[in-house]
């Protein structure tokens, strides 16, 4: 795949050592692979390459130098449940060997494996498989299997193993039901059992034929009455993520905990996410404590607690128990925190948990030359967590010992949902990370929800230093029209992220002609033509920076106008949607008459977007959405040319050739001269390599006539809105290219008008007047909005009445009747529907409720007008 260098500006500085602080606007961020299919664990072999995992069974390569990924492998794994290829790790002998041993879960059989394979010229085997380990789990309930698989530096292989239990019959304190036929409900069984492999970090010493022996030190000797030897560390609910230090052999484990979000005293504690540091074999508590405190014996026949397990032996009875009834002594967790705020360690923030232990970081003096982590963080554990999610670091001692927490670095932004326009770079959900030979993080972010995601990618992290060229940044006002034009130039945006003062200058191209040398300037161009404005800015040191815009001069810019659909208009799927376009341009005249007429209007490209319930793209090429968005069909048409050449023209030179994406990638991105004529094209620093990538690819991919259901041609016609439930929204965007005007070239001109499914979650209203967002599990789409007041609201923006006979809405209230009014272009305004809502008998109970709609001609803003508290979940506006 293709490389994404992000340069982050940010200034919050954390010292925490005697080194110097690290600066955070060094930290650059480059998207080495996309695409990734739910990706689990990563591993980086002799040579620099990295292989991942993805949960549905792949196995991938991914070639830093090429940035190119390539499939390895695929396990035929069973899938549900949270189950499939969970983990693997590469042989310390990869580069003489090729083994890779892997945890899978089995489609033949109930439970999970250790396989070990062998890849040979980059193709996993299969007829190489050595199965070293097996164990039962049952599947008649959902989850926990950890999966994470280590090597420590002494060649003993780490494995991580879940509860196999379910979570969702206990509130959310431990689930310890010992009644007949509920063993699926009892951890006891699995986590606090010494004769079971689930709930546990496992420790072997794979050989040669494909077995195992079992090394000196284990939880439990070999031999032992009712135990399993390879048991390392017990008494864990999901230690999905952890890791071994690779010069001490210490592991360090997340282990995600349970749901309660407060404490009870007749139950137990709140559930905490832990980090353990395991320096030696140990237990640590699950299912009797958590934290560091300790949940009560509980009878589900009766409903009715018990003692509180002992502190430090408790005591397994449960009848599911085949191993020893006394536990050994548990050990505290390194860090604890719950859903709520941490009073011990705030920084850690609020919301959901997956706790993850990543690597720890030993700084090399050669990281200088390799824009490796600084020296700050030499000795410190990456701590994360996949889903609240957060990033810190745990610093350590000499000794290991643990003396608190401290950020990553500002210049990332760890969280789900938009970019927020800080400027960080965001990582929505980290699931696995390594530190190279060079120091540098490699990191796979998960993308933004628990499933496939498109945003999905794997990240290296570098710490760049030394003398860091200025971001140059340009707008000009007044860049199309007829002579003579004057043009307002602005360099606002331009700086130099290490607080330099810069120089700026102003040119004219083509002619290298010397403008203006101020941020703010003003120039008068009298001949018609076409140009590029340069903006170069420079530091003090010489480092430098330029960005162009175009200008026409002698032409000025159509206007498009879609006639319908107009903005807010419902459409329906799985059935066409019509539209009408008009273009007017004061030099070619309009599409609807007129000698240009006809060639107006098979110049019109129109292209759609559907839109998810988080309003993201659920269907588009990517290098075709970023082109849209950027300014390319400016310079560029699909097929005829501009001021550079048709896209069709340039796919057409290139297909089929091997190495052309990335030489014109290069080419885009630092300008070339000579390559279609005299004009040159400048350099495009506000785009990244991996941008430019996938925009290149995208035209790569054009041959004429086949341009695609994503992009049509003329001023009518009919779009197929695709028969996908997930649609919730759309775009319409019409582009139109107008012919030139003497000397001067065409001038584009683009309309986008945004549709809305008939479905809409609730959290997705244009705005939400009080209520609040929240977490439903059993809502649609895991949300809804609660938190609703008297005289809260909610507001629909331009909705087309005419096409609506009725509301129905989807909402919870647990005993009294509510009432909610829709009323019509204020909170004021007509009241033309009204909802008369039933108890449900819980918070997270639906029910559905109707009111009849009168159609209405006048568009308008809908207000929901909430009488007193209920949850809302979704709303329809039926046809």
């Amino acid at each position: 795949m293709t490389l994404l260098k992000y340069l982050v500006l940010a200034t919050l500085c954390q010292p925490i050592s005697s080194t110097k602080a690290a600066d955070d606007y060094r930290y650059n961020y480059e998207i080495i692979a996309t695409d990734l299919i739910m990706p689990m664990t990563m591993a980086m072999a002799p040579d620099g390459r990295i292989f991942f995992n993805e949960l549905t069974g792949k196995l991938r390569l991914l070639d830093p130098k090429t940035k190119l990924v390539k499939e390895v492998g695929e396990l035929k794994v069973f899938t549900e449940q949270e189950s499939g290829f969970l983990g693997f790790a590469l042989d310390p002998e990869f580069k003489e060997n090729g083994h890779i041993f892997v945890q899978q879960s089995l489609v033949d059989y109930d439970g999970q494996a250790v396989i070990r394979y062998t890849i040979k010229e980059d193709v996993l085997d299969h007829s190489s498989a050595k199965e070293l380990l097996r164990w039962p789990v049952q599947r008649r309930e959902c989850c926990h299997h950890a999966g994470a698989v280590r090597f420590g530096p002494d060649g003993n292989l780490f494995i991580s193993t879940g509860d196999n239990t379910s979570p969702f019959a206990s509130d959310g304190f431990t689930p310890i039901d010992e009644r007949d036929d509920r063993a699926p409900f009892d951890a006891q069984k699995s986590s606090g059992n010494t004769n079971d492999l689930r709930g546990k970090i496992l420790r072997i010493r794979p050989t040669p034929d494909g077995s195992y022996t079992i090394p000196e030190g284990n939880l439990f000797k070999s031999g032992s009455d009712k135990t399993r030897a390879e048991i390392y560390a017990m008494g864990f609910r999901n230690p999905w993520r952890f890791q071994v230090d690779q010069r001490n052999g210490i592991v360090y484990s997340g282990d995600v905990g349970p749901d309660s979000g407060n404490t009870n005293d007749d139950r137990g504690p709140n559930g905490f996410d832990t980090i353990n540091q395991i320096r030696k074999p140990a237990h640590f508590g699950w299912p009797y404590s958590r934290g560091k405190e300790v949940y009560h014996d509980y009878d589900f026949e009766k409903n009715h607690s018990g003692e509180p397990f002992s502190k430090t032996t408790p005591i397994n009875s449960s009848p599911n128990n085949t191993g020893l009834s006394k536990l050994p002594p548990v050990e505290p967790p390194m860090i604890w925190y719950p859903a709520g705020g941490s009073n011990e360690f705030p920084m850690l923030g609020t919301g959901g948990r997956t706790a993850c232990a990543g690597p720890v970081f030993y700084y090399e003096p050669g990281f200088s030359e390799t824009d490796g982590f600084p020296q700050e963080f030499d000795g410190h554990l990456l701590v994360y967590d996949w889903h609240r999610p957060f990033m810190v670091w745990a610093k350590l001692d000499g000794s290991a010992n643990f003396k608190g927490l401290v950020p990553f670095t500002s210049s990332a932004r760890i969280a789900q949902g938009d970019d927020n326009g800080s400027g960080q770079f965001q990582i929505k959900r980290p699931v696995d990370g390594l530190f190279g030979p060079d120091g540098c993080l490699y990191l796979m972010d998960y993308g933004e929800t628990w499933g496939v995601n498109p945003d999905a990618r794997m990240l290296k992290i570098s710490y760049q230093r030394g003398n860091l060229p200025p971001l140059a940044k340009a707008s000009l006002k007044n860049a199309i029209g007829k002579a003579p034009l004057t043009i307002a130039m602005s360099a606002d945006g331009s700086k130099d992220i290490e607080g330099k003062e810069l120089s700026y200058e102003w040119l004219l191209q083509p002619g290298d002609q010397s403008l203006a040398r101020s941020a703010q300037a003003e120039t008068t161009i009298k001949e018609d033509g076409n140009y590029q404005i340069e903006l170069r800015v420079t530091d003090p040191d010489g480092a430098s920076s330029r960005v162009s815009h175009r200008v026409t001069v002698g032409n000025t810019s159509p206007v498009v106008t879609f006639l319908k659909p107009q903005e807010g208009d419902f459409f329906e799927l799985g059935a066409p949607l019509e539209y009408k376009i008009k273009v007017e341009d004061a030099e070619d005249g309009t599409s609807t008459d007129g000698p240009k007429a006809s060639q107006i209007s098979a110049a019109t490209l129109v292209s759609n977007d559907w839109l998810n319930e988080k309003n993201q793209v659920s269907e588009e090429a990517t290098g075709m959405k970023m082109m849209k968005q950027s300014d390319c069909f400016n310079c560029h048409a699909v097929d005829k040319k501009l001021v550079g050449p048709g896209l069709l023209e340039i796919a057409d030179r290139y297909r089929g050739q091997a190495g052309a994406v990335d030489v014109s990638t290069d080419r885009v991105l630092k300008g070339s001269a000579g390559v279609w004529g005299e004009v040159p094209m400048l350099p495009h620093p506000q785009h990244t390599k991996d941008e430019l990538h996938m925009m290149v690819e995208w035209i790569f991919s054009l041959e004429a006539g086949k341009t695609g259901p994503s992009l049509m041609r003329g001023t009518e016609g009919a779009i197929e809105v695709p028969d996908n439930q997930e649609i919730r929204g759309g775009r319409l965007q019409a582009d139109f290219t107008d012919f030139g005007a003497g000397k001067a070239n065409p001038v584009s001109a683009k309309t986008i008008v945004n549709l809305r499914g008939r479905f809409l979650e609730a959290e997705m209203a244009d705005e939400l007047l009080g209520p609040q967002p929240a977490g439903f599990q059993n809502a649609s789409g895991k949300k809804a909005i609660g938190n609703i007041s008297s005289g809260h609201a909610l507001r629909i923006s331009n909705v087309n009445l005419i096409t609506i006979s009725s509301i129905t809405i989807s909402y919870a209230v647990p005993d009294e009747e509510k009432k909610i009014e829709i009323r019509k272009g204020s909170r004021d305004g007509k009241k033309i529907g009204e909802f008369l809502l039933k108890p449900t008998g819980g918070w997270e109970t639906w029910s559905e409720a109707n009111t009849e709609i009168t159609p209405d001609p006048e568009r308008g803003d809908l207000f929901f007008i909430f009488s007193n508290a209920l949850n809302l979940d979704w709303i329809r506006f039926n046809k």
